[in-house]
């Protein structure tokens, strides 16, 4: 592969064949064709290159939660308590190695108690690819100073001074290497020997809610993930009752051979662990699954879970308010899952009330998960208000007696009321929240009356003034009784 550089394209990568022609990193584009005229160049795609390693990261999580991709040609693993699961350190290498050459990719793994040791080791390291814990010190002591991750500057200028291997830097105070060449020197030298700690940030949050099937031959049929998935469901959903847990958001994940992984994600409006609705909810997304050559590993993750909540139906059979029984409700968010999970959360609302006395702000419109969720307030049980609202307030002409009684007539949209009868008022203050905002509609108080015109026709208007103080109060249209 090449790169643009400022003197022209230089190699940035280069394969065995030619590495054994003489060609390495850093080399001029021109001075590499001079040596092997029939060379065949391809120039380099950062975006892509890091994608790749990315997917190659998620495909490592089948070894263990802890991975990432550790600059740009390699993946960092944290295998403490995973390497037991696949026969020993070895054997996790080993199989790990054979898999990727497989899958036509040429890597080295090495092992070690420190995540620089282990950078050190798999680059330049010789024999046994596993450093074992507390003989960090003795097997790199013989490495080159490139092991230690530092610029090729800072290398060049050791190695004029004599020193070349890592042994050499060892027995040296810190505080004259740190003048001259820098702190990042000393901090290398104190990451491989684990004096420093260098954590790993994981690619993914790992799950405190997971199962996983590992199958020993891939699978290709659709027969055999619903099979998996159901063992899996079985599995988790047995984890959440002792825990008296239940599951909000899940995902399946299924890793292929080729080193590549399908997810499918559901989400359930309240906290849920009954298998067969979750079943219902993930067999409308299968069909997005492609299993290419076959998959290996199957996982089931429970990525957000709250406490479930028992709920318990009427004693009584016969309900004569108009609530439902729990049986009902459970079916009626059951519904509303397959739904979402088929149309988008943001598809299926629902009209809530809100903690407030204005009316335009008393109602809101939400995804009915995010207000299971949250909760919302509830309707008054005997509201005096309209169920249609204008969208806005809107100017009435009104003339009263006097400023602090009903209207006797008033015009609204051309048309002339004669108002029968009036019922009010009922005073709605401003939200004292809201006043130091510097609009001024918000620092008003609001008298609303219910009004029955000659024509039995019944109106929701109100007097605006402020704080019953004006001249000249404004009259406003706000809703219609049906």
């Amino acid at each position: 592969m090449t790169i643009a550089a400022p003197g022209g394209l230089q190699v940035a990568a280069v394969d065995a064949n030619a590495a054994a022609e003489g060609l390495k990193p850093g080399m001029a584009l021109t001075h590499a064709r001079a040596l092997i005229p029939h060379l065949r160049a391809e120039p380099l795609d950062v975006e892509d290159d890091a994608a790749a390693l990315k997917r190659l990261a998620v495909w490592c999580t089948r070894y263990t939660p802890f991975a990432a991709p550790d600059g740009t040609d390699s993946v960092m693993l944290d295998i403490t308590g995973c390497a037991h699961l696949f026969g020993g350190e070895a054997a996790l290498l080993r199989d790990m190695v054979t898999r990727l050459r497989r899958f036509g990719i040429v890597a080295r793994a090495a092992c070690a108690d420190t995540p620089a040791a282990a950078w050190a080791w798999s680059r330049h390291g010789k024999g046994t690819p596993i450093i074992a814990v507390g003989a960090t010190k003795t097997a790199t002591a013989s490495l080159p100073l490139a092991a230690l991750r530092i610029p090729d500057t800072t290398v060049a200028g050791l190695e004029r001074l004599g020193l070349c291997k890592l042994d050499d830097l060892f027995g040296l105070p810190r505080a004259p290497l740190a003048r001259r060449y820098g702190v990042d020197l000393p901090r290398r030298i104190d990451q491989l020997l684990g004096r420093e700690a260098e954590p790993i940030s994981p690619l993914l949050p790992a799950p405190v809610w997971q199962t996983k099937l590992q199958f020993p031959e891939p699978i290709v049929h659709r027969d055999g993930v619903e099979i998996a998935l159901d063992r899996l469901l079985a599995r988790l959903c047995e984890l959440l009752r002792k825990a008296d847990q239940g599951a909000r958001d899940l995902t399946f994940t299924l890793g292929r051979v080729d080193c590549t992984a399908q997810h499918v994600s559901i989400g359930t409006s309240r906290a849920v662990r009954d298998a067969k609705h979750l079943r219902r909810l993930f067999m409308e997304k299968l069909d997005r699954i492609d299993a290419g050559f076959g998959i290996e590993t199957a996982t089931l993750a429970a990525t957000r879970v709250e406490g479930f909540v028992v709920t318990q139906g009427d004693l009584d059979a016969g309900h004569t308010d108009d609530t439902l029984d729990a049986g009902a409700a459970e079916r009626v968010w059951a519904l509303v899952d397959r739904i979402e999970n088929r149309f988008g959360a943001q598809r299926i609302r629902q009209v809530a009330a809100v903690a407030s006395h204005l009316p335009e702000r008393s109602v809101c419109d939400e995804p009915v998960r995010r207000l299971a969720a949250s909760g919302a307030a509830t309707w008054p049980r005997q509201s005096q208000r309209p169920l249609s609202l204008l969208a806005s307030p809107e100017p009435i002409t009104a003339l009263a007696p006097v400023p602090d009684h009903p209207p006797l007539t008033f015009t609204w949209r051309h048309v002339m009321h004669k108002v029968a009868h009036a019922e009010g008022p009922e005073r709605i203050d401003p939200e004292w929240w809201r006043l130091a905002q510097s609009l001024p509609d918000r620092r008003r108080t609001r008298d609303y009356y219910r009004v029955e015109d000659s024509e039995g026709r019944r109106f929701w208007l109100f007097r605006e003034g402020l704080y019953g103080h004006e001249p000249a109060p404004r009259w406003f249209m706000h809703g219609v009784f049906g």
